[in-house]
């Protein structure tokens, strides 16, 4: 996978539209009442209604609308999916008869606290991401949860995550995180995304001998540490903090990617030393000192002969 690709992190923070009153809006008609999916995307939506003939409905799309209430879907008990993307929701309720529901997408809204949660037990996935959250809480009980999106709130630490032992995927990008902590009950996490927040120190990832994926870019790292028990790692993303030393890697046998561009990698010694990662694909050393090399490719490519790409650009 190139540093390019989507990595399931949701970074974008495209203003949230308003409505135009002057637009018509989309009264909900039903044209199949034993639809099993229906999508109602940039409908111009502003109230949840007349969704009583669907009773057999598993997946309701309704992203980019006006909702600003959770409502009048309890008749929905058929549901596995909702998405609620990109609306104006301020509080998540009114969901407790949606006892099937597998997914939740209620990214891009206005919401504060993480409540009313209690009856979706059967939930694998919920996207909470572009909101208004501060705190981690009330999502203990959701133990059948293999992937959470947090990204792009007001977090300041991690927590409350006890009980969420099938968790595979956890995104807190872009909140106001200053320390690795708290993971220890996320025995099966294989993707950890910590992009863009206030950590120093890369720490407290012990107990995650399945983590393949760390994304610790644009944040305050000095040292590459503390790595010893995940050697399942295949991917590790460091770009953008402050490293001046390669270091502490050479036990990844598993390493494919391998992204410290926006760094401080002056000395070549250090680049040699990923020789020892056999199974290295792509690595990112642009925006480097060592970059400014004029025989900087040629020696990366001598250095880690495993090498396919360097940089966003294919090896020759």
């Amino acid at each position: 996978m190139s540093k390019e690709e989507d990595t399931g992190m949701e970074e974008d923070t495209s203003p949230q539209q308003q409505p135009n009153e002057e637009a018509p809006v989309n009264d909900v008609v039903i044209i199949d009442p034993d639809t099993y999916e229906l999508d109602l995307t940039h409908g111009r939506i502003l109230k949840l209604q007349n969704f009583e003939p669907l009773t057999r409905i598993e997946r309701l799309y309704l992203r980019w609308n006006f909702i600003k209430k959770i409502e009048n879907l309890s008749m929905l008990v058929t549901l596995q999916e909702l998405e609620l993307y990109d609306n104006q929701i301020r509080k998540i309720e009114n969901l407790d008869a949606l006892v099937n529901l597998q997914i939740l997408d209620l990214s891009f809204n206005k919401i504060k606290v993480i409540e009313g949660l209690e009856n979706l037990v059967n939930l694998q996935k919920l996207f909470l991401s572009s909101n208004k959250i501060v705190k981690i809480e009330n999502i203990s009980h959701l133990k059948s949860l293999t992937l959470l999106e947090l990204g792009d709130n007001k977090i300041k630490d991690i927590e409350n995550l006890g009980g969420l032992s099938n968790l595979k995927y956890l995104y807190m990008g872009k909140n106001k995180l200053s320390k690795i902590a708290n993971l220890d009950s996320l025995p099966n996490l294989t993707s950890l995304s910590l992009q863009s927040n206030r950590i120093t120190k890369i720490e407290n990832l012990e107990a995650l001998p399945q983590l393949d994926e760390i994304y610790l870019s644009e944040n305050n790292i000095t040292e590459i540490e503390n790595l010893e028990q995940n050697t399942a790692l295949e991917t590790l993303d460091l770009a953008q903090n402050k490293i001046s030393v390669i270091g502490n890697v050479s036990h990844l046998t598993e390493l494919t990617e391998f992204w410290l561009n926006d760094n401080r990698i002056a000395d070549w010694k250090y680049v040699e030393a990923l020789k020892e990662n056999k199974s290295l694909k792509t690595v990112y050393l642009e925006h480097n000192p060592v970059a400014d090399d004029p025989a900087y490719r040629r020696k990366l490519k001598m250095f880690i002969p495993s090498l396919t790409q360097i940089d966003a650009t294919l090896c020759v």
